[in-house]
Parts: structure tokens; sequence; C-alpha cells
């Protein structure tokens, strides 16, 4: 998943969501190590200080910790990641039915509409 990054929102909390993501994605698996704050950041082309700082968050949380001398690594914490995969799903399913709500589209129009689009091939959405 590529860095878009932008200056709407403060970029170390997108790097904060983008490292989550690319841990419940599968991407980064419990116990893998992180490339270090340079790599992360040249990637990103972020400065180093916003990328230790967004590092030093997913540390205080958990989802990340740190070996003093061979860098950072994922949570072996299984249980974490899933629970982060939930909370994160929820969010983006609640915020779908904001806007289907402010469009003015019942429960039952969006579940009828969810399930025509599951079924037909006229999406564009990536399967799993």
């Amino acid at each position: 998943m590529p860095w878009n990054l932008n200056s709407d929102r403060p970029i170390f909390i997108q790097i904060i969501e983008k490292i989550q993501m690319d841990i419940i994605s599968g991407l980064y698996t419990p116990g893998d190590k992180l490339p270090s704050v340079r790599e992360l950041a040249q990637k990103a082309s972020v400065n180093p200080n916003t990328m230790q700082k967004a590092l030093s968050e997913l540390e205080r949380t958990g989802l990340v910790y740190s070996q003093r001398t061979s860098g950072r690594y994922i949570t072996e914490d299984t249980a974490m990641i899933a629970n982060l995969k939930t909370t994160l799903a929820k969010d983006i399913v609640t915020q779908f039915l904001d806007n289907m709500q402010r469009l003015g589209i019942k429960d039952e129009e969006v579940i009828s509409l969810i399930s025509e689009i599951i079924k037909g091939d006229d999406h564009d959405t990536v399967r799993m």
C-alpha cells in the first residue's frame, strides 16, 4: 500500500494508521522486524523525527515493541491485532452507515444494496 499522506491531518497520525493497516492486512506479521526509522521515513518521504514520533506512539499502544540494539518488532499478541482489525472495521462500517443515512437510505435498502453488490460482478473491490 503506497504512503498517500496529505496535509489534511497530522502526518504522524496518518503514518500510525498506515502501519496499523499494514499489520492487520498481513504485510507485517506478528514478530516481524520493522525497517529502521530512516528507511521508513525515506519510503514515506517524511522527516525521520515524524516517523520516530509515530513509531513511539505505536510502541506506547503495544502494537510495536523495541529491542534495544536490534530495532522494532510487531507484537506477537495476535489477539491485540485481531481486536485492532475489528475496531477499524467497525469504524469503517459506522462511517459507511452514517453516509447512507445522510443519503436517506434506510437500513433495509443498505442491506439489499450490499447483498446485490456481493452477488454481482459490477464492483471494483478486491475480495479476500
